[in-house]
């Protein structure tokens, strides 16, 4: 019995961080581990155009993803590993997914209004009108309003039965279930509904503002997996912490704590209240550094090939190559499948 399909991409946008670990590629790799899935891992070079990066960054980036993806753990010899750009298919069913989907759906989006709004200044987000956000959204780049197509055929190309995604993109999953069903109902039983499947951590706070998600936009505030260990403990030392002394789990009390708390017992895989006995009458300071250490410890492996790594474009390229032929046989098979029920294969 064939195993079940999982699909699941990361932009290549910059350095990785914790937030992209816990929220995606431990689980990437968990998954993978587990030998229950068909496991198509891409790296989302057509996505990352959304951000307006040079060409000489997106190159970059792309490599330099695909060799933390083996650094991290994930093996192409259990795993499909492809560059999104490369399957031609994945602009036909777009298109054709396209013609399914009301614009005013995309408009809706939240992740949409938010990279809309990330356009403006912190000062004018707060006071945006109706008005003023409506000639914002009319200046955007339509990408941004795709995004969600776009990633509903990165699903459904492959039949996947499960989507590893964060909690901010369920309402895009939803929408390709949506789209599937759409589908089915006009043509014919075609795609499957996608299912999620959710990290313990999906999202992970800055280190400097525990209201907002970490991110490399504020790099005082985000550690990222290659910061060096004097680095690491700099940042979490400098760690914002909340008013008193007692270490304990409360998201609403004592935020930043909490997210502490929440990164040491994901790596550790100790749960909350051993960590709060453990810490019980210790001081915010001893728990950073406990911490600290323990984010060395764990990602000195993956330092390590990452830096081995480092130097071989070449082999990167070619896995990435194998992986793209390899997902892009598929692809053309459901295409055909896809174009017949619709009338354009003669």
């Amino acid at each position: 019995m064939a195993k079940p399909v999982l699909v699941s991409g990361i932009q290549p946008t910059g350095k990785l961080h914790i937030g992209n670990y816990l929220g995606a590629l431990k689980n990437f790799v968990d998954l993978q581990n587990s030998g229950k899935y068909q496991c198509y891992f891409f790296i989302a070079d057509l996505h990352a155009l959304t951000e307006n990066p040079t060409a000489k960054d997106l190159t970059t980036n792309t490599i330099s993803l695909a060799a933390d993806f083996l650094a991290i753990g994930l093996d192409p010899k259990k795993s499909i590993i492809f560059q999104q750009s490369q399957i031609e298919p994945l602009q036909e069913l777009k298109w054709i997914l396209s013609t399914l989907t009301p614009v005013s759906e995309l408009l809706r989006m939240t992740a949409f209004k938010e990279k809309v709004l990330q356009a403006l200044k912190p000062g004018e987000r707060e006071k945006i009108t109706k008005e003023k956000f409506e000639e914002v959204v009319e200046a955007s780049n339509f990408g941004l309003a795709e995004y969600p197509v776009l990633m509903a055929a990165d699903i459904l190309l492959y039949d996947a039965k499960f989507v590893p995604v964060g909690d901010d993109q369920d309402q895009h999953l939803e929408l390709t279930r949506t789209l599937a069903r759409k589908f089915n109902a006009k043509f014919g039983k075609t795609f499957s509904e996608p299912n999620s499947l959710h990290t313990a951590t999906p999202r992970v706070m800055s280190l400097n503002d525990p209201a907002k998600k970490m991110s490399k936009s504020m790099p005082a505030g985000c550690l990222f997996l290659e910061d060096a260990p004097e680095i690491v403990r700099e940042k979490i030392k400098r760690a914002v912490t909340d008013s008193g002394n007692e270490i304990k789990y409360d998201e609403e009390k004592k935020p930043a704590i909490s997210n502490l708390l929440k990164i040491y017992s994901s790596i550790s895989g100790e749960n909350m209240q051993k960590l709060e006995k453990k810490y019980t009458g210790k001081t915010y300071s001893e728990f950073k550094t406990d911490l600290a250490e323990l984010v060395i410890l764990h990602f000195a492996d993956y330092r390590k090939k990452k830096k081995a790594l480092a130097g071989k474009s070449s082999a990167l390229k070619t896995i990435l190559t194998s992986g793209s032929k390899k997902a892009g046989k598929v692809a053309a098979r459901k295409i055909g499948e896809i174009k017949k029920k619709i009338g354009i294969s003669l």
